[in-house]
């Protein structure tokens, strides 16, 4: 059989300012960059869902008719142009080759300056397209804010179950057995619920606990007669009426997929208060970090989490530079920030020369301003870096030209070209810094740095310095959420705006 593919992936923070253009997706950023026809099909070497998907239906000797692929890094809205260009390319190739199944390989979390809901209405195109009978299958982002309109267009969804993401091409493999028994004639009732609050970034770590246990429970769930479940926490960065945490369970039975639902719905409602997330002041974290790792062989590890470049930060606040040096850090190393101009003045100045420059701080945040002091150029690289941690391996990222600078006991990796978040060590050794070495490692992250972080941590700590990320939802100025929605864990439940009245109400 013919067998469309294509991807389009975008997690949007409808609260930052910069916009996903078009070059956002040719570039990729954080994923590989755009693919079309038979390049799509190399992506079966990388771990992201479509390779997943690709080396598992493959042997099945289906015709595959790959059309784009298309990733940016977070940030705020697809632009009109960008989404009508990408989403238009995939549902011509749905009507110009009449495929007798589709996959898309999505988000979940994408809001284009026309629709709210990108994936919907891509999956809603597409269908209208295709007809009511064709099987359409995706894979989607543990982060997605599922909605309605994506649940009744696709037949089935599947979503990521570990975060840091290392199942993506797993998730992918899953999304080819569901469409293979698609196409085999099975068809299943859907069930899904809301889950009544929304949940820090940071909670949703599947390495701990409760996210940890809560997977582990979908699991069981699932293996109880299931064709299908999961679970998305959501990106609770996104002002619109379905964004939030959603359940939900396919199965030959609606009774039992309703069954599943309700009893994992119970369990993370009762388990709310476990949810929440006990932030550190930026001293705080260093003091803590610095005390942690006297004497010790393993570096502590703080997250910049609200400035974290994968959840529509910029990657170029400086606040926990300056918590680094007022408490007096000594073998700290902290990055990536992205600032073209002090690379191009520590280049000027030359390895082993001084150079007194402003760094990072253009995030636009009132406590975002600029670092200015006086840097030793310690090394400076041409920020070629290939992953070899358990995300997204193999994957070559370009930070362009790097510097290494050194102030106090610190030294800062700056780049030139935007970066991803933190989330492989060698981000830190392509500008010759070597991470098991030193004593405090702060990441531009949230969480996915774990997966190549944990194993040389002594522990990790959550710095809430600015950044464009509110790591708590309480911080976010929302207008747009569903009324009764919790904007936490145990907080504050969301009631429109009326008449100038306060956002949320106890």
């Amino acid at each position: 059989m013919k067998i469309l593919i294509a991807g389009f992936q975008h997690e949007t923070n409808t609260f930052v300012a910069r916009r996903a253009h078009y070059r956002n997706f040719i570039n990729g950023e954080t994923f590989p960059s755009m693919k079309r026809g038979e390049q799509v099909l190399d992506l079966r070497q990388v771990n992201i869902p479509v390779g997943g998907f690709i080396n598992e239906i493959e042997p099945d000797g289906h015709t595959l008719i790959p059309a784009i692929w298309a990733g940016a890094g977070p940030s705020a809205h697809v632009t009109h142009d960008t989404f009508e260009r990408i989403a238009g390319e995939i549902v011509d190739a749905a009507g110009l080759h009449k495929p007798d199944a589709v996959y898309l390989d999505l988000h979940g979390a994408m809001v284009a300056e026309q629709a709210d809901d990108g994936e919907g209405e891509l999956l809603a195109r597409i269908r209208s397209v295709i007809g009511p009978n064709v099987p359409l299958v995706a894979s989607l982002d543990l982060h997605a804010n599922v909605t309605q309109r994506m649940l009744e267009c696709a037949h089935a969804l599947v979503a990521y179950r570990t975060y840091p993401h290392i199942d993506m091409a797993a998730t992918g493999a899953r999304a080819a057995r569901l469409l293979r028994a698609c196409l085999g004639g099975e068809r299943w009732h859907c069930e899904w619920r809301r889950i009544p609050f929304l949940i820090p970034l940071n909670a949703m770590c599947t390495l701990v606990e409760p996210a940890k246990g809560a997977y582990e429970r979908l699991t069981q769930l699932e293996n109880a007669g299931l064709a299908s479940m999961s679970y998305t926490p959501g990106f609770p960065a996104a002002d619109f009426p379905e964004c939030g945490p959603v359940v939900w369970a396919y199965a030959t039975q609606k009774d039992l997929a309703a069954g599943a639902v309700d009893a994992f719905f119970d369990e993370i409602v009762k388990s709310e208060a476990r949810w929440a997330v006990d932030f550190l002041a930026p001293e705080d974290a260093v003091a803590q970090a610095m005390r942690l790792s006297e004497g010790q062989s393993r570096p502590v590890v703080i997250a910049d989490t609200q400035d974290n470049p994968g959840a529509g930060g910029e990657s170029n606040t400086t606040g926990m530079l300056r918590a680094l040096i007022s408490e007096g850090a000594r073998n700290a190393a902290f990055g990536v920030v992205h600032d073209p101009d002090a690379v191009i003045a520590a280049r000027q100045a030359g390895v082993g020369y001084p150079v007194e420059i402003e760094l990072g701080g253009e995030s636009g945040l009132p406590e975002g301003e600029r670092f200015r002091g006086t840097f030793e150029v310690a090394q400076l690289s041409d920020g070629h870096c290939v992953f070899d941690g358990p995300m997204l391996n193999g994957m070559a990222v370009e930070l362009g030209p790097t510097a290494l600078l050194k102030i106090g006991g610190v030294v800062v990796i700056v780049s030139s070209e935007r970066p991803p978040q933190m989330m492989d060590r060698n981000l830190y050794r392509v500008a010759g810094v070597e991470p098991e070495k030193m004593r405090i490692l702060v990441n531009k992250s949230s969480v996915h740095f774990r997966a190549d972080f944990d194993s040389i941590a002594l522990t990790t700590l959550i710095a809430k310095a600015p950044g464009g990320m509110q790591a708590d939802p309480r911080d976010l100025p929302w207008k747009r959420l569903r009324d009764g929605l919790r904007i936490a864990p145990l907080g504050p439940i969301f009631a429109e705006q009326r008449a100038g009245t306060t956002a949320t109400k106890r």
